[in-house]
């Protein structure tokens, strides 16, 4: 029985790419330019083109990549395939074209800029290369590359300019891939730079040394930071934060038991653009003793028995909403569908209506409640990832946190 486009791609995820890329391919054209077609064999034929565009389907396939209606992934599989194409630059640097809510596509846009020489692309392309999200970062990079093969480092570097923390961020990375010492840019006004260069440093006495001379503290942190990533010398670390000061960030209203239990959630991998500060307190400070989570549970079930508040039995937080995970554990009580929520970070514990029975019965077991106004507290300078951000949140957030 003869091979067909339909039996080569019968579903989604299921292309034969490699029996694709040899069938016809006017056939596959044809095939990825159909809108009568599902989405996902139109992206598996037009990724089946690459390097074999037939001359005749090229109007017909640019013409579904600019029109805004089409399916998404099509359209960025199609760019793709036709980013060698000049006649495309002016529809690409159209303002709209970074403006398009498919997603991927002004990423794209920007790629295949990048691909074609368009040295205006470059503002664009180091904001994206200085994204949190690690795919976007990569596309920039890669498009800031091209342009650099292209035209040389010196005139990106100008065309960028060094105004902007993302301009930096790309000669940073330039300079330590042409072999020059970018420890000095751990002093650069712009956390998430200064992060990005620790993240580039390998010569350990370079960093010792630069302790000494480093203009200001957060220069020292970030030093002192780099070097426990190459040498997992806790003492050393301890002794750099000691000599320091044992710098912090002071946060009005949390205090050490909340602070430790949050410090050592998440100091230790928070966002990239995070205060330092937390970074060195979360290696040189002890961790509060862990709670046995069965015994902590079951001392709060008790104790709302015995205030004849009828808690059901204890699910995780991720149970509760029946997907993701968290840090803390939700106890169901009465005929009203009340809920209390328990902290697996410590001793904390507290629900949405702040019920003062709720209350009494867990703080007479030695919880401490988190009411409205110790929970808006907000963690200042510890980027935390929630829901897409990595802002820093309140106090309520961090010790009852939940992510899908």
């Amino acid at each position: 029985m003869p091979k067909t486009i339909e039996t080569l791609s019968p579903e989604a995820g299921r292309a034969d790419t490699a029996a694709l890329r040899g069938y016809d391919a006017d056939a596959v054209a044809s095939c990825a330019a159909d809108a009568a077609q599902p989405w996902w064999r139109r992206k598996a034929c037009a990724q089946a083109l690459a390097g074999r565009v037939p001359q005749q389907r090229v109007a017909e396939l640019v013409a579904c990549l600019q029109d805004t209606g089409d399916a998404g992934s099509v359209r960025i599989a199609l760019l793709e395939l036709l980013a060698d194409r000049p006649e495309l630059l002016p529809w690409l640097r159209d303002e709209e074209r970074l403006q398009e809510s498919a997603y991927g596509m002004p990423e794209a846009v920007l790629r295949a800029r990048g691909a074609l020489g368009d040295r205006t692309a470059a503002g664009a392309l180091a904001t994206l290369a200085f994204s949190p999200w690690r795919h976007r970062r990569a596309i920039g990079e890669a498009g800031l590359d091209e342009l650099a093969a292209r035209y040389g480092l010196d005139a990106v570097l100008a065309e960028l300019g060094g105004a902007r923390p993302e301009d930096r961020a790309f000669g940073v990375r330039m300079r330590h891939r042409a072999g020059e010492d970018v420890t000095g840019a751990l002093a650069d006004p712009d956390r998430g730079v200064a992060y990005l260069a620790q993240t580039l440093l390998t010569d350990r006495e370079r960093l010792r040394g630069y302790l000494g001379e480093a203009p200001t503290q957060e220069a020292k942190l970030w030093a002192a930071y780099a070097l426990h990533r190459l040498t997992d010398d806790i003492a050393e670390t301890r002794r750099v934060y000691e000599a320091l000061g044992r710098p912090r960030t002071e946060v009005a209203g949390l205090d050490e038991e909340m602070r430790a239990a949050i410090v050592h959630e998440y100091g230790h991998e928070c966002a990239e653009r995070s205060d330092p500060r937390w970074r060195m307190e979360a290696l040189c400070t002890e961790p509060p003793s862990a709670p046995e989570p069965a015994e902590r549970l079951r001392r709060a079930v008790t104790a709302l028995t015995a205030a004849g508040l009828a808690p059901k039995p204890p699910v995780s937080c991720g149970d509760a909403h029946r997907q993701g995970g968290g840090t803390y554990d939700v106890i169901g009580y009465g005929e009203s569908g009340g809920e209390v929520f328990i902290s697996t970070l410590g001793r904390f514990a507290t629900d949405d209506d702040d019920d003062p029975a709720v209350r009494r019965a867990l703080e007479s077991a030695g919880f401490r409640w988190i009411d409205q106004a110790v929970g808006a507290i907000r963690v200042t300078g510890l980027g935390v990832y929630y829901f897409g951000r990595r802002d820093p949140l309140d106090v309520h957030t961090l010790l009852f946190y939940w992510q899908d």
